[in-house]
């Protein structure tokens, strides 16, 4: 894994100086390689996607709150992988996995208002459920 608290910015000039025309390749973040990341950057669109509608029949409060509520699970995960401390880790998963309980909620809330389809809040509750416990998994792993 790489490590990022390296200021690079020396070694990389030289590399920019010579690609003035072509667009140089972009940094990798170690979460980017985590399962878990991206079965929550996953989750956030399929909520934003949902937002969405719900923004279309003026419920915008509600659209913003899933919005945001699935848009923590991947950064909270992100900021977390940031960490040099595992400990400071883990209390981001889970932070994370407290807002996949907070999903889940307002899915079967939104459920019960006949906003979202039962079909479609089952196939999110299963996804969250997987991903919560593979958040678990790889808290204890740590």
């Amino acid at each position: 894994m790489r490590d990022y608290t390296k200021d690079s910015s020396k070694e990389h000039s030289g590399k920019r100086e010579g690609m003035r025309h072509m667009r140089p390749q972009r940094p990798h973040w170690r979460f980017e390689d985590l399962e878990i990341w991206n079965k929550a950057a996953d989750l956030a669109v399929k909520f934003h996607r949902i937002a969405e509608r719900l923004d279309r029949r003026r419920l915008y409060r509600y659209a913003e709150q899933l919005r945001a509520a699935g848009l923590s699970l991947s950064n909270n995960i992100a900021e977390g992988s940031g960490s040099t401390h595992k400990q400071e880790f883990i209390h981001f998963l889970n932070i994370t996995r407290r807002s996949l309980f907070e999903d889940a909620s307002m899915l079967l809330i939104f459920e019960r208002l006949d906003l979202i389809e039962s079909a479609e809040v089952d196939e999110l509750l299963w996804d969250c459920d997987e991903a919560s416990r593979k958040i678990t998994n790889f808290s204890r792993a740590l």
